[in-house]
């Protein structure tokens, strides 16, 4: 399994607060912790497969740093007083995510319980390297300043790109209207700018680990992820970890579909659609600002990218066999849970007994899925492991 194409410079945080690297059975209670919402420690050691002493130990040291602090008081199903649970502390760390589109950017603001503090979207005439910079400086640093932020506690940067890892490094081979980012180590370019540690990864990959540490990963460990944007892509979840395969590019679910025979089911071919029913947008971002449900076109979309989804859905349940299926990406939620009904995941049943298959759930991460995706990198990297 290849890593994520994390920063080669070791973040200011753990010097500016005294702090160690977390040693990996902590990275495991925090991610716990994070994906529980507040939890004993007796589910703690249960879930971790840790001793009951160790987590007592390592809670005490997370405590003592102000990353966690005591909740409510819960049961322990043992006799005797109830013990006290654990949460997350949202000031111990933050974290920043720009995702590039093919005519947009999006910034999150991110706090280490992983909720989206603060989220912003501007559309871009051009995609270019200094048009994306100047945008994303001005917009995390009017962040920092309405929200009283500590740049001390800033850990680190996510950015998600369109395109295909070409390696070594942040390189990316980016779709044609991000020519400016194409070839280039990406990571630099955004740690010149803004002098602190930089994660990249590919967009549907980044939504993925995002949706696995703050969505349906608080729900489920295993799950395929269908990123619904201009094209198609997406991310595999096992065990809460990203699968990116031997070259880095794992995920690439579009490319189940062959060319020129099955409608591909994007947003693009979306927003085609609707042209034909005479509501027009400039560009997927503009159709999303705009969208409803009820617009003619919408159900057409619908019948014609059926077989799409349906096969995509039944490779990845027969190939994978995860707990769930997550559509996701910038579709909007009202035409996923519109979507769900008409997918056919195909199934054989043998002596009255059908195979187990993974439920078709919405994307629960909220708002803009590769920028919160890209602002989880850098806290998903060094404090949220799985927990076993």
């Amino acid at each position: 399994m290849l890593e994520i194409r994390k920063s080669a410079t070791t973040p200011r945080f753990y010097a500016d607060h005294g702090l160690n690297p977390m040693s990996r059975s902590e990275q495991r209670v925090l991610g716990t912790i994070v994906r529980s919402g507040e939890i004993g420690q007796p589910a703690l050691a249960k879930a971790t497969g840790l001793a009951q002493q160790s987590i007592s130990r390592i809670v005490k040291g997370l405590i003592s740093i102000d990353a966690i602090a005591e909740g409510r008081k819960v049961m322990s199903g043992r006799r005797g007083q109830p013990g006290l649970a654990v949460r997350i502390r949202p000031e111990f760390a933050y974290s920043f995510g720009v995702a590039l589109m093919t005519d947009a950017i999006a910034v999150a603001l991110f706090d280490f319980s992983g909720t989206v503090v603060h989220e912003e979207h501007f559309d871009l005439p051009a995609m270019t390297r200094n048009a994306v910079l100047n945008t994303a400086e001005e917009s995390i640093g009017q962040m920092v300043a309405d929200h009283a932020i500590d740049e001390s506690r800033i850990f680190g940067m996510g950015v998600s790109v369109s395109g295909r890892y070409i390696g070594p490094g942040a390189i990316y081979n980016t779709p044609r209207l991000l020519d400016d980012w194409a070839l280039v180590a990406i990571d630099r370019l955004f740690e010149e700018r803004f002098d602190m540690p930089v994660w990249v990864e590919n967009d549907g990959n980044a939504a993925a680990v995002g949706e696995s540490l703050v969505g349906a990963g608080r729900i489920y460990d295993n799950f395929a992820y269908l990123f619904v944007d201009t094209l198609l892509g997406g991310g595999i979840i096992m065990d809460h970890e990203l699968m990116r395969g031997t070259n880095g590019n794992g995920g690439e679910i579009g490319l189940l579909l062959p060319q020129n025979i099955y409608q591909h089911p994007s947003l693009e071919s979306l927003r085609q659609t609707l042209g034909e029913y005479g509501i027009e947008h400039a560009g997927v971002s503009e159709m999303i600002a705009n969208f409803d449900i009820e617009w003619p076109g919408i159900d057409e979309w619908i019948a014609k990218t059926r077989s799409s989804f349906s096969l995509i859905a039944s490779a990845l349940a027969a190939i994978l066999d995860p707990e769930a299926i997550v559509l996701g990406g910038r579709m909007p939620a009202e035409l996923a849970r519109r979507v769900i009904p008409h997918i056919d995941i195909y199934n054989d049943s043998r002596r009255g007994k059908p195979r187990a298959l993974p439920r078709l759930v919405v994307s629960k991460a909220g708002g803009h899925a590769s920028a919160i995706g890209a602002a989880s990198l850098p806290l998903k990297d060094h404090f949220f492991a799985a927990a076993a």
